[in-house]
């Protein structure tokens, strides 16, 4: 799993919608009702001796300051975009502070497009395949040399070599917001043999619906070629290409056309046509949707031709996929089954069995990270048998099984485990403070909470048994467990929260509520809810961020309650 390193993400920030318990959309007015709820607890004018009143004073200046903030349009439009950091910045870019929040806004909006733009100018986007093709025929069909001495023995192991190697790398070299140069390279050997080219491309976007590019390469012979794309109406584009190639033999011309058509909201028709070095027609059709991805392709063409149909299933949140492709042609056909999996933020994971007449039977690794692709194919027989259709199936997930569980897994625990101490580190001082902080919020909650027992309970409302808020291991039916160094007992800060009954904590992380702070940096959080009302006793157990809206009304509260705060 990848994990920003910017040290500005360790750093806990105050979240003024969360402290006031309002939406981030929330109205004039949701604000003003949150600034008097909480003054009412917090004004010092409330409080009598000395102790209790520098406590009030600290959580009513930052009451005030969270309700200066959001009621003011403009430093709203500033916080929106860049936090408490845009307020405190005295020479913040947007030093016009008479436009208006939307201009504050689109003002930003460009500023960020301006780094953006500014950060593609210093990469170079580098893109790269490594191609290394394995040939293992011998582990099961064993070459027998019969002009052998038949009294010499054939023992020892098996002769597996790299047939071939195929490296591609390019990088792309931003000139403008409409113009990028391209430099790309590839070498190929196979058998003893190679050969590789170099080429250069310039790309210019006249607008969202074109763009040409001519390319020079030089390898097997000086190529020019030129190409381009248009965005014909709402549903068809089209886009081609034309090539002249200097070969020993003289000049060689090829010409590629395609029309795509936007059939429905999913699917995608093509018609190709190719001429010159290799002449054929094709036709296709891919459809994508949440689910999965398919495609048929009927390509008519000399000397191939073939009928190609495919399907990937898309699972656990798409981070899995399942493939299966068939294909049919001239030269024979194959059957093709595979998984895809997502191992990090940015790197995938597939293997895939090939078993065809004549290609024979074939494993393909493939591992993409990033824009670099480094695949694998392994030539296990030339014959189908099902001895290495069995082993190529079973020993890619044995060994990903194995290396998931031994090494990859215990990695990451300790990653994350580092990142968590470090953030705890960097928030060492900040979280003694919101500890502090949070305590004399409790204090000073006392009497509004016995009042608010008092009402709810004479009129058999929503009474707050126990609430716990930290790490916790706890599931559906589970008796809320004890308090340990990472969750923390919030029951009487979420009864200070019920109004006429009810109990409203929207999609914000509960650790910036008034009585609350992280007990637990870094790691993921819950809240677990005991509750009672109209005499029957209740239970919630929702993540940090969950909205949550209790009770929930009908024969059952605790049968209604909704999937996503039930665990």
């Amino acid at each position: 799993m990848d994990f920003d390193s910017d040290d500005e993400t360790n750093i806990i920030e105050e979240d003024f919608y969360a402290f006031l318990n309002i939406p981030r959309d929330a109205s004039k007015e949701d604000i003003n009702n949150a600034y008097r709820r909480l003054s009412r607890l917090y004004h010092p004018d409330k409080h009598l001796d000395e102790e209790s009143k520098a406590k009030a004073e600290l959580l009513f200046n930052k009451t005030k300051r969270a309700y200066e903030v959001l009621s003011d349009p403009h430093q709203r439009a500033i916080y929106d975009s860049l936090g408490v950091k845009g307020l405190d910045t005295e020479g913040w870019e947007v030093v016009q502070r008479t436009r208006t929040p939307a201009e504050i806004r689109a003002e930003y909006e460009q500023l960020a497009e301006e780094r953006a733009e500014r950060k593609k100018q210093q990469r170079t986007n580098p893109h790269g395949l490594v191609t290394i093709n394995i040939n293992a025929t011998d582990l099961f069909n064993p070459y027998v040399d019969e002009l052998m001495d038949d009294d010499v023995e054939s023992g020892g192991l098996p002769n597996i070599e790299v047939s071939g190697m195929t490296f591609n790398q390019s990088v792309e070299f931003p000139l403008t917001q409409k113009d990028t140069c391209t430099m790309s390279g590839s070498l190929h050997t196979q058998n003893g043999n190679g050969n590789g080219d170099v080429s250069f491309s310039w790309r210019h976007i006249y607008s969202h619906k074109s763009w040409i590019e001519t390319e020079f390469a030089a390898g097997n012979g000086p190529v020019f070629s030129l190409k381009a794309f248009r965005t014909l109406s709402k549903r068809f584009f089209w886009n081609g290409g034309t090539m002249l190639q200097l070969a020993p033999q003289g000049f060689r011309g090829g010409l590629v056309s395609t029309i795509a058509m936007q059939i429905d909201k999913h699917s995608v028709g093509y018609l190709t046509y190719q001429g010159g070095l290799r002449n054929f027609v094709s036709s296709s059709i891919v459809r994508d949707t949440e689910t999965g991805t398919g495609s048929l392709i009927m390509q008519l063409g000399l000397p191939h031709s073939f009928v190609s149909v495919s399907y990937a299933r898309k699972m656990m949140n798409q981070e899995l996929k399942l493939k299966v492709l068939i294909k049919l042609g001239t030269f024979g056909g194959l059957v093709e089954y595979g998984v895809e999996r997502k191992v990090s933020k940015h790197s995938n994971l597939s293997a895939a069995v090939s078993v065809g007449v004549p290609s024979g039977i074939k494993l393909k690794i493939r591992l993409t990270r990033a824009n670099q692709v480094y695949s694998f194919p392994i030539h296990l027989c030339e014959e189908v048998m099902p001895a290495p259709i069995f082993y190529a199936t079973i020993v890619p997930l044995v060994v990903y099984v194995v290396v998931q569980k031994g090494f990859v897994e215990p990695f990451l625990k300790e990653q994350r485990a580092r990142k968590v101490e470090k953030q705890r580190q960097d928030n060492r001082q900040k979280m003694a403070e919101k500890r502090k902080e949070a305590q004399a919020a409790v204090d000073l909650m006392q009497a509004a909470y016995e009042r608010i027992m008092i009402d709810e309970t004479s009129k058999n409302g929503l009474v707050v048994v126990r609430a716990i808020y930290g790490k916790i291991c706890a599931e559906e039916g589970d008796v809320i467990q004890d308090l340990t160094e990472e969750a923390i007992d919030v029951t009487i800060p979420l009864q200070c929260l019920v109004k006429d009954s009810k109990l409203v904590l929207h999609d914000l992380s509960k650790s910036q509520l008034p009585g609350f702070f992280d007990p637990a940096v870094g790691e993921e959080k819950s809240l677990h809810i005991a509750y009672t009302y109209r005499n029957q006793q209740h239970e919630v157990l929702a993540h940090d961020t969950e909205p949550i809206r209790i009770p929930k009304l009908g024969k059952s509260a605790r049968a209604s309650l909704s999937s996503n705060q039930r665990r």
